[in-house]
């Protein structure tokens, strides 16, 4: 496959000298692939680079995973300047990461190794490859059993309780991730995408016979103001619990090992959209899109339950100045906002369980006819089955209104 000109064997050799402090690094015979596929991740290229590599006169084989800005000119590449998310994951990876990770004292790993990065000519960061160490990506079509759901909650209130205490201790990490996704500084494709989704879902869900005809007015007339909504709902307030969100919670954004077919851990990967605000922002994200039905709707309650008790635990342990909050409360914000995950479900999830051969890439959907605005996913049989039962209980509950 072609892949970028300045991605050679010299260059890796170069970035795993200065990551390891060590000349006797030599690497030959690079190869390089696509690290996902398409539908996989939607804000930057990823190559998995395999190579050759001497070090201390020892031959072996080594892999890194290799991140950068899109090429190619295009609204695509535009949107991620724009929205500086390089920056973010920078500043996540090579240093409120590793942070988050010694607060702990207990081994814990939220993410790979950074061996280099630069913001920009082009943005990029090499990063360790974890599939050498058993991780893997799960189906992101079928979502996570129940299993696969605990143990995700537990690290992520882990990643949460140590955000405390790293932001405690630093009051300028707070300032250095404060960009979410319902940032007001966000360019205006970012709107587009919301909008465009929330319209070319109400023109199709108005053929759905089943949703009562009281559900398909209300979506059409909050089609428009759903992401305005969503960011004065999501916004920062300082007298709420908050914490660093991963931000893009999804279940294509970790990893996990196994043994003898049991799930045993797990990762978190891709950091662009880290921010500091309410943890009912990935709370909400990740019950929306990553989570099978039967769970959703069986295990909900255990769920948050589950990651509650860690959180609460984590921050006992490690000696978080503040008290943790209560169950009650979490429950309570996840009611109060929970308008964002309808519009998680109604823009972000479709996109996640499309079939792989009608997968569009960003840069397609945001240039497309934004009346026709990814209507294979919306149109898919297996979206539907699932968003009728949903939009009927979020009319009844009010979150239409």
């Amino acid at each position: 496959m072609s892949h970028p000109a300045w991605l050679t064997a010299k260059f890796i050799e170069c970035v795993l000298k200065d990551a390891n402090n060590d000349n006797s690094i030599s690497v030959t015979q690079i190869s390089v692939t696509n690290a996902t596929n398409k539908g996989d991740n939607y804000s930057s290229e990823l190559y998995r680079v395999n190579f050759d590599v001497t070090r201390d006169g020892i031959a072996g084989k080594g892999s890194v995973i290799v991140k950068a800005n899109y090429s190619t000119e295009g609204v695509h590449k535009d949107l991620i300047e724009d929205t500086k998310i390089f920056d973010n994951e920078i500043q996540m990876m090579t240093k409120t990461l590793r942070e988050m990770e010694s607060v702990l004292q207990d081994g814990t790993k939220f993410g790979g190794q950074c061996y280099y990065s630069q913001v920009k000519n082009p943005a990029m960061l090499i990063i360790e490859d974890l599939t050498p160490l058993g991780f893997r990506l799960a189906d992101r079509q079928a979502r996570l059993d129940l299993p696969h759901c605990k143990l995700a909650l537990q690290r992520l209130a882990k990643f949460h309780a140590s955000s405390v205490l790293v932001c405690e201790k630093d009051p300028q990490v707070r300032k250095d991730h404060r960009r979410g996704m319902f940032s007001a500084e966000f360019p205006p494709a970012v709107l587009t995408f919301f909008i465009s989704g929330m319209r070319s879902l109400a023109k199709i869900a108005n053929s759905w016979p089943e949703l009562s005809e009281d559900c398909k007015k209300k979506f059409k007339k909050i089609a428009d103001s759903a992401y305005s909504k969503a960011c004065e709902i999501g916004k920062l307030r300082e007298d709420e619990f908050n914490v660093i969100n991963h931000g893009d919670f999804w279940v294509n954004n970790m990893m996990f090992k196994y043994d003898k077919g049991n799930v045993t851990d797990h990762i978190f990967v891709d950091f662009q959209m880290c921010h500091y605000g309410t943890p009912a922002f990935d709370l909400l994200y990740f019950l929306n899109t990553s989570v099978s039905e039967e769970v959703l709707m069986d295990h909900k309650d255990h769920l948050i339950e589950e990651y509650h008790k860690t959180l609460f635990e984590t921050m006992r342990k490690i000696g978080c100045k503040a008290c943790a909050p209560t169950l009650e409360y979490i429950s309570t914000i996840l009611a109060e906002k929970e308008f964002i995950g309808f519009l998680f479900s109604c823009t972000a999830f479709p996109i996640m369980i499309v079939d792989k051969s009608d997968v569009q890439g960003l840069e397609e959907m945001l240039e497309g006819d934004q009346a026709d605005f990814n209507s294979k996913a919306y149109q898919n049989e297996a979206f539907r089955k699932i968003m009728v039962p949903r939009l009927q209980d979020w009319n009844s509950r009010g979150v239409l209104d």
